[in-house]
Parts: C-alpha cells; sequence; structure tokens
C-alpha cells in the first residue's frame, strides 16, 4: 500500500499482532467443543468475561469517559457506539449460520476488507496502491474457494431460510467495518485498556439485551460451555481482538482486516490437528490463495 506510515511501531506489536490472529483460529475451535450451547451465551458470555477480566487492569490505570472526552477530545458516545456495534456483529454473525450455511456465511461475514478498502478510500482518503487492491480481491477469492472446498457446508442449513441468514451474515461484516473504522479512530487518542474496556462493556450490554429477548434458553449451561466462554474470552476476544484494536494505531484498517481471512485457514489447519479433518485440494488451495493474498497486500505494509 501507498500509505505513508506514520508511527513506527514497537517491536513487540508484531509479535502482539501475530498471536492474536492464531487466536481467532481457535474460535471456530472452541465453539465446537461447546456443542449445542445457546450461541447467543456464547455471544454475551466471552464479552461479560472478557470486561471482568479487564476491570482490575483498569481500576489501575483506566481514565474515566469524562476525563476522556476533557483532555484527549475523545467523544464517549463514539467509544459506546463502537462497542455496541461489535457486541450486535457477534450476535449477527452466530445467529447467521442457524439459517444458511457455515460457507455461506462465512464468505459474506469475510466481505469486510472491500468495505474496508472503499471506506478507507472515500471517508478517510487513503489512497492504495494496486497491490493492496489486488491482494484483498486474491485473498477473499481464497476464501470462497476454501468455503466451497468444505464437505457438508452446503448441507448446513438449520432452519430452512439461506436469505436470511445471509442478509444477517453480510449485515454482521457492515457492522464489523464500521466498529473497527470507529475504533480506528478513537484508538489515536486514547489508551488501549481504556479503549477496550469501555468497548467490551458497551459489547456486553449489547449481546446481553439480545440474548435476554432472542435466546430459546436462559439458564443450565453446563462446566463445558463456561469453560469454552472463558476460552473464547481470553483467546479470541482479548488476545484477538485486543491485538487489532492495538495494532490499529499503526496499520490500516484494511491491512488489518485482510489478515483476520488467516483465521480460516488456521482454523482449518487445527480442525485436522484435533479432529482429523483432512482437507480437500480445494481446501488447500484456497488457503493458499488466501496466504497468498494477505502477503501481497501487506508487501507494501500500510499504517494509517
Amino acid at each position: 500500500m501507498n500509505a505513508t506510515q506514520s508511527t513506527t511501531p514497537p517491536f513487540w506489536v508484531p509479535l502482539f499482532l501475530g498471536l492474536g490472529i492464531l487466536s481467532f483460529g481457535f474460535s471456530p475451535i472452541f465453539v465446537r467443543w461447546a456443542g449445542e450451547t445457546d450461541p447467543y451465551f456464547l455471544a454475551a458470555g466471552r464479552l461479560g468475561v472478557a470486561w471482568a477480566f479487564l476491570l482490575p487492569f483498569w481500576l489501575q490505570k483506566g481514565t474515566s469517559l469524562r476525563k476522556l472526552k476533557q483532555e484527549k477530545g475523545v467523544e464517549p458516545w463514539a467509544i459506546m457506539l463502537s462497542g455496541a456495534l461489535l457486541g450486535a456483529h457477534l450476535v449477527l454473525f452466530i445467529s447467521s449460520i442457524q439459517f444458511t450455511s457455515v460457507a455461506s456465511a462465512t464468505v459474506l461475514v469475510t466481505m469486510h476488507p472491500i468495505l474496508f478498502i472503499v471506506l478507507e478510500s472515500v471517508v478517510f482518503k487513503h489512497q492504495f496502491g494496486w497491490r493492496t487492491w489486488l491482494g484483498v480481491i486474491t485473498a477473499l477469492s481464497g476464501t470462497f474457494i476454501l468455503t466451497l472446498g468444505s464437505e457438508g457446508d452446503v448441507l448446513a442449513l438449520t432452519q430452512g431460510q439461506p436469505l436470511l441468514g445471509n442478509i444477517l451474515a453480510f449485515s454482521a461484516a457492515i457492522l464489523f467495518a464500521f466498529y473497527f473504522l470507529i475504533g480506528r479512530s478513537v484508538r489515536q487518542r486514547s489508551t488501549w485498556i481504556d479503549y477496550v474496556f469501555y468497548v467490551y462493556g458497551a459489547a456486553f450490554v449489547t449481546a446481553s439485551l439480545l440474548f435476554v429477548f432472542l435466546a430459546e434458553t436462559h439458564s443450565g449451561f453446563g462446566g463445558t460451555a463456561w469453560l469454552m466462554v472463558i476460552l473464547l474470552a481470553l483467546g479470541p476476544t482479548i488476545l484477538g481482538h485486543g491485538s487489532l484494536n492495538f495494532a490499529v494505531r499503526y496499520y490500516s484498517a484494511t491491512a488489518l482486516s485482510t489478515l483476520i481471512l488467516a483465521e480460516a485457514v488456521l482454523a482449518t489447519l487445527l480442525a485436522y490437528v484435533l479432529f482429523e479433518e483432512i482437507p480437500s485440494a480445494l481446501t488447500v488451495g484456497g488457503m493458499v490463495v488466501i496466504m497468498g493474498g494477505i502477503s501481497l497486500t501487506w508487501s507494501t505494509r500500510s499504517s494509517t
């Protein structure tokens, strides 16, 4: 990308980001281990545990919303909106899988790199080179190929309303794009602990309200379900989303969103190791294309 890097990230930021992306690969594994656990409970629970985990750290170094606005010009409504969008994103994506195939939901929810590169070009006036555009399109093409090679995904319809599920999945992609772009702006003027603490709190409230009104079951969750909630909170939520929210201060949202597509590759490899699910040749081909697209996107190291 030809956007100029304004701040050189510390040497440990790429390491933190790499661990975060790796944790995303475990997300579908944890959901699989959760079995028939209500998806709304998983979404609300992981956010609640993540927020509680961050609370003692925020009490030591955190700043009130009032001081953030007075001293750094951070609008509280922007942080709250970002959190609400994150909570709704998680709930919509999990809900979409109930109506459409995993393949369709995955393809549609990972459309956010295209949304990012368009929004960053139009709204933030970033000029991206041809390698960036080609890298994003290539990585997305790999996602299509990978999902086509996932055996059984096309039969994963549970309630027979694919149109509704597809709409929910694409809506989740739109919400993620705006959540991340708002966070990109706020993170330039706030510390990491302040941002993630308030965002996860708002996301937890949003997901909890949706859980209360939409979930079929509100109690009786076993030990395995709670263990998976904790793992989802510490891994994909704190380490995964947390690393993205830290790195967005140094890299463009487009580059980071393209990197997220590596989740499908990592999840496929983990499923092979843990569940002995052998990927098809088409799936392997999709994985190669995704990684090629990511490499092309990051070859010029765009930043915010």
